[in-house]
């Protein structure tokens, strides 16, 4: 069995995180509506994603990319995603 292409949408959060509780809502809708497949992340359970992002949790990624952090930029993602 071959892995699919890693998800469109990936959400970096970390356990107890208000803000990520928010963000995961957002980009969970988001992906629903464009289609796309989106995953949450948590931060703490990878050292290198934790020394980069930890410090900025929620960050949403966008292929890959980082696309925002603290919030989610709603109408640039949904730009992004070619949904209106």
């Amino acid at each position: 069995m071959t892995a699919g292409p890693p998800p469109r949408l990936e959400l970096l959060t970390r356990a107890g995180c208000h803000l990520c509780a928010a963000a995961l809502e957002t980009v969970t809708r988001i992906a629903a509506e464009a289609g796309v497949a989106s995953r949450e992340v948590d931060v703490d359970t990878d050292p290198e994603l934790r020394a980069e992002y930890g410090d900025r949790v929620p960050v949403v990624l966008l292929d890959g990319r980082e696309h925002s952090y603290f919030t989610v930029d709603v109408p640039r993602l949904r730009r992004d995603l070619g949904i209106t």
